[in-house]
């Protein structure tokens, strides 16, 4: 592999691990800490990752629990996490967040399942413009000499498989997070 299939190779690689991210925080009826990763809070005059301004644990199979580390963060944690698209209603007591995770109903279900897929098709697109830019530096490459027409072709066959092989693995992320979304 050459060192532009390495630096292809990571930028694929990253669009799953971006994918994987995005799953992560998708509610599937069980609580998880990665479901208020991606929020962000509105603290000290500038958004924030919620891990910056809280600890997130999972005190019981339903529920979440935010610890605010800053008294005065509080009420912005508490909107942050009402205003997410995640249908959750936050209680607080003293600095102390509890996020109970309703059941899904089976209409919510569906619209997590039409999410993630579009989250996975977000993902494919991401490697496949990773491709293009492969595909071009490869013309770019034989146009100007650098490369014969025969290294141009099985390049270009190694860099379609790799792309084959992410788009798989999108394929089956997401075909097992919607398992994840629809069990009840």
């Amino acid at each position: 592999m050459s060192a532009d299939e390495n630096d292809l190779k990571r930028r694929m690689d990253g669009a799953l691990d971006a994918l994987k991210r995005e799953f992560a925080g998708l509610r599937t009826g069980r609580a998880s800490t990665s479901l208020l990763e991606n929020i962000q809070v509105d603290a000290y005059g500038s958004p924030m990752p919620m891990n910056q301004v809280a600890s997130v644990s999972v005190p019981e199979p339903r529920m979440l629990s935010v610890q605010v580390w800053d008294n005065g963060n509080i009420k912005a944690v508490e909107k942050a996490i009402m205003d997410s698209d995640l249908g959750l209603n936050p209680n607080t007591e003293g600095n102390l967040i509890r996020v109970p995770i309703p059941e899904l109903s089976e209409e919510r279900r569906e619209e997590m399942t039409k999410v993630a897929a579009k989250y996975a098709e977000q993902g494919r697109i991401a490697v496949r413009n990773v491709r293009r830019d492969g595909m071009d530096s490869l013309k770019k490459l034989e146009k100007d000499g650098d490369i014969s027409q025969d290294e141009h072709r099985a390049r270009g066959e190694d860099i379609q498989q790799m792309t084959d092989g992410h788009i798989s693995t999108i394929d089956t992320l997401l075909e097992s997070k919607e398992q994840e979304i629809m069990q009840v």
